[in-house]
């Protein structure tokens, strides 16, 4: 697999605290980070940061913490609208703005999942006029983008609008004004707005829906000027592993519009699949789901696979498994952990990846008679040591000169 891509060869010169070359002297460079987005959801976060638990339940938070934070510099909060406003003018911001002060603090990358969404819509939409929930919505994305500044600079703006106008589970707002105003216009407007709101973050549309009808979307939007930052594409894989071909097509089809992709939520599990009639995963209720010692070793291939064809290809800027814990959505044994917090096969295979093949171990150089050496790493965020001092530097794709200062 070539990951040229991942990698960068750079040119450093090193600079003594008086801005003179500093000659033939021992460095040491070491990896901290990746820049690719290896993530996870989240949501344990919020009532450990919010000091809800109890001694015991934040004692078996902080295993799930210590899990997460060995292997995912990148997370999701949740920020469904039912959930986070249940109550019409009564958010949980300071709930998530603990959530995200305590990611921040562990220098994890923040996604807010997301602005809008048919699903778990508020109850109280259904109160109002079309025209009053459209200007609910717009109020909700511009006072949530700026009470989160800072903290939140990564969104999901509109989640699964491909099905929206068409939901019939249930009445809701959103489906009420994607029918009345499409689905394109809906999109735009989201966008636009947000843009406008927070010009420097990273804006995404996401959605579960990988056949023709999201593409034909995508080229709606993009002719209508929607400006998609990253296209996101969820993979909840209950009744299977896509296999290769599936991933290698999905890559394929979305990858001609030049968008950076993220896989958004990432499922495979480890018990017996859910059976391939259910065409909507949620109707699928079971009260035991367990792993199997087959069903992990299975996990942990199909894992390695699909990490690996997905950062192989350049347009992938970040993974984002669902659910590191099994028991969670659907009661799934879909997590990287047992309930016990111990790590299944595929934890450890995904370890390997981001802290071992595709982590740049650490290196020993010497500068020249000019100050300089050549260093070659994964992209990323990284550390140069020099006897007791230290700089932090960014590694970055096409940067062929760094210069560093001891000053």
């Amino acid at each position: 697999m070539n990951l040229d891509h991942r990698q960068q060869k750079s040119k450093f010169k090193i600079l003594n605290s008086n801005g003179e070359p500093l000659k033939n002297q021992e460095v040491e460079i070491s990896q901290k980070d990746h820049e690719f987005l290896f993530g996870c959801n989240g949501f344990e976060f919020v009532p450990y940061a919010s000091d809800q638990l109890d001694a015991e339940a934040a004692a078996e938070t902080e295993k799930y913490i210590a899990r997460f934070l060995d292997i995912f510099n990148f997370t999701t909060l949740p920020f469904y609208w039912g959930q986070f406003e249940p109550e019409r003018g009564k958010p949980r911001t300071e709930e998530l703005k603990k959530a995200a002060q305590f990611c921040q603090q562990n220098n994890l990358t923040v996604k807010g999942h997301p602005l809008s969404w048919h699903t778990l819509a508020p109850d109280w939409l259904l109160d109002l006029s079309n025209q009053e929930i459209w200007e609910a919505q717009i109020k909700r994305v511009k006072r949530d983008l700026n009470d989160f500044k800072e903290l939140v600079d990564m969104w999901d703006v509109i989640n699964e609008v491909v099905i929206m106008p068409n939901f019939d589970k249930y009445d809701n707002g959103l489906t009420r004004v994607a029918q009345a105003k499409g689905r394109i216009k809906v999109i735009k407007e989201l966008f636009d707005t947000s843009q406008k709101e927070a010009p420097k973050a990273t804006f995404i549309l996401n959605d579960f829906n990988t056949t023709a009808a999201y593409e034909i979307l995508i080229d709606g939007c993009l002719q209508a000027g929607v400006e998609i930052d990253n296209i996101g594409i969820q993979s909840h894989m209950h009744q299977g592993y896509w296999g290769l071909e599936k991933t290698q097509d999905v890559l394929e089809r979305f990858s001609r519009f030049g968008i950076p992709i993220q896989f958004s939520e990432v499922t495979m599990v480890s018990g017996e699949l859910m059976p391939a009639h259910y065409l909507d995963l949620n109707d699928y209720q079971v009260e035991n789901w367990p792993s199997t010692k087959a069903g992990e070793k299975r996990q942990a291939e199909n894992v390695v696979e699909f990490y690996k064809t997905l950062y192989g290809h350049p347009l992938v800027e970040g993974i984002t498994w669902w659910d590191l814990i099994d028991g969670q959505w659907l009661n799934a044994p879909s997590g990287l952990l047992r309930e016990d917090y111990s790590p299944k096969p595929a934890y450890n295979e995904l370890k390997k990846l981001t802290k071992d093949e595709w982590w740049t171990e650490t290196k020993k150089l010497k500068t020249d008679v000019n100050g300089e050496l050549e260093f070659t790493g994964t992209i990323g965020d990284y550390s140069l040591k020099i006897k007791d001092k230290e700089i932090d530097f960014k590694l970055e794709k096409n940067q062929a000169e760094i210069s560093l200062s001891l000053a």
